[in-house]
């Protein structure tokens, strides 16, 4: 059977894309739902307005990802937390941390778990904190973290 969705289906497609899928899953799973249509000439003509609108927000949200990227590349976010002696911190430093230093130090909100951090950290000194705020859209921010 033919389908259009009607929203972003995890493992299947996005918003306005013509489908196959097997009658079953349509008829029990999407329709009632209200994930997809069923295709047909009306259909076909709404699934291109939704490409074209799905197109359109992609593209505003990739310029206003690149735009923060821009602007906290060249930038160093400091952290301060408790450390013994040898420059162990007493506990990590999580992707929480790092997203309040950077709302606070540069007024950019960003969401924690758009944040990626390779291995916890653990000890003072520069870091490096990889940000995913598009699918094309993936930089690195410097967080140097210091003892109290």
């Amino acid at each position: 059977m033919q389908i259009v969705l009607r929203t972003d289906v995890s493992g299947l497609g996005k918003k306005g894309d013509v489908l196959d899928v097997a009658d079953g899953y349509a008829r029990n799973y999407l329709v009632p739902r209200g994930l997809a249509i069923k295709a047909d000439k009306g259909a076909a003509g709404q699934a291109a307005v939704m490409r074209r609108s799905r197109d359109v927000k992609d593209a505003r949200e990739r310029g206003a990802a690149e735009e923060v990227a821009t602007r906290l590349v060249p930038k160093v976010i400091t952290l301060s937390s408790r450390a013994g002696g040898e420059g162990r911190l007493f506990g990590s430093v999580t992707t929480t941390d790092v997203a309040e230093a950077v709302l606070a130090q540069t007024g950019i909100e960003l969401d924690r778990r758009k944040l990626h951090i390779d291995e916890p950290i653990r000890e003072v000194g520069t870091h490096r904190v990889t940000v995913r705020l598009h699918a094309d859209v993936e930089f690195p921010v410097t967080v140097e973290v210091s003892a109290s």
